[in-house]
């Protein structure tokens, strides 16, 4: 990650009679806030490099092989495909900032872009990110890439590098945004595809870790502004505080899914995968379908974290809910039938909490929520 690259240059007021101590902090812009954040995080970011990455931090781009080494690589691709996503946290930033907390925003950030990449059966490579602005705290941003490097960690890809904008006349103060960007590979023959979904596979569900990073917008007018709640609250109905519930940051699926796949080289058992992002559910499934497939989901076949129950007494109706927020589910796969129980127990072998929530059968592309 560097500083805007605008602020490589201090301004210069050229009218007349302008004052000659004129700079560029004296405009919002600190170079000097820009260099420490530089000292602070180049030692975290350097934590995800591996020997794919060439060079080091602190030039204009960043390097990283593509082409595997046997003498370095477990693997080699015949027909390698590059897959890539870019996606941000939306107004949870906002929370995060409310209550001064930044160490998960981060992992927010890597999860919304890898996790949508795995759909793909690729494996995340890289990430970059940007964060933007109104005043460069260098303790407060290493907050927010530690969580971009746990994030990356967990993912198994570098941080290859990254931008940070100082913009106090865009931005109100405290405020800021974060948007993230992952590059990935997948072999040709072992790319997903809806083509590969057929009537009678089972559909399984991935336990999520509560809201995720989406329908924040209807979070906080509900929560904070309507029904007043604060953020620091411990609330009996969560057993956790308000802040805990709304900042726990979304499930990473990429080692547990990309272990699943490798398993079984053979005929596809996993035939397609769908991140439950915005939309939840009704929303997000139908991306994995064929144009002759629906999908009819069990409703109550999986427990929903808490916090959906608090929203929801708030005046929220079930079927905005299910169409707003992941509801508990954060990743869905479709498998094979004959091959459903075996692909569950080798997720939940890898951590993952895992339900059978539906199937497949003829339609037209839709999803059926009963």
């Amino acid at each position: 990650m560097k500083p805007d690259s605008a602020s490589r240059a201090a301004g210069r007021r050229t009218a007349a009679g302008a004052a000659a101590t004129t700079t560029y902090a004296s405009s919002g812009v600190d170079l000097a806030a820009a260099d420490e954040m530089v000292d602070r995080i180049a030692p975290l970011v350097r934590r995800t490099f591996g020997p794919r990455v060439l060079g080091d931090l602190g030039g204009f781009a960043g390097a990283f092989r593509l082409d595997f080494d046997e003498r370095l690589f477990a693997r080699n691709y015949r027909s390698p495909v590059l897959v890539a996503c870019t996606d941000g946290v939306g107004s949870k930033v906002l929370v995060a900032a409310h209550a001064g907390r930044y160490d998960t925003v981060g992992i927010d950030l890597v999860a919304m872009s890898v996790n949508d990449l795995l759909t793909t059966g690729g494996e995340p490579l890289f990430f970059l990110d940007y964060v933007a602005v109104n005043k460069l705290d260098p303790a407060r941003l290493e907050q927010i890439v530690s969580g971009v490097v746990r994030g990356c960690e967990e993912a198994g890809c570098a941080l290859l590098g990254g931008e940070t904008a100082e913009m106090p006349d865009l931005y109100q103060p405290g405020h800021f945004d974060l948007a993230g960007f992952a590059v990935g590979v997948v072999e040709r023959r072992r790319m997903m595809s809806p083509r590969l979904v057929r009537p009678g596979d089972e559909l399984l569900g991935l336990a999520s870790s509560g809201v995720h990073s989406n329908g924040y917008a209807l979070v906080r007018r509900l929560l904070l502004r309507e029904a007043g709640l604060s953020l620091s609250e411990r609330l009996p109905s969560l057993n956790e505080t308000l802040a805990d519930a709304l900042l726990r940051p979304t499930r990473i699926y990429v080692r547990p899914v990309l272990d699943a796949l490798r398993r079984y080289r053979g005929r596809p058992r996993i035939t397609g995968m769908a991140h439950i992002t915005g939309g939840g559910l009704p929303g997000n499934l139908p991306r994995m379908l064929p144009p002759d497939c629906d999908i009819v989901v069990r409703r109550g076949s999986w427990p929903q974290p808490p916090i959906f129950g608090l929203i929801s007494r708030y005046g929220v109706a079930e079927e905005e809910m299910h169409r707003v927020f992941n509801m508990g589910i954060g990743y869905a796969l479709a498998v094979r039938p004959k091959s459903a129980g075996v692909v569950g127990r080798a997720l939940e072998r890898s951590g993952e909490q895992v339900y059978a929530i539906g199937r497949v059968r003829r339609g037209r592309g839709r999803v059926e929520m009963r």
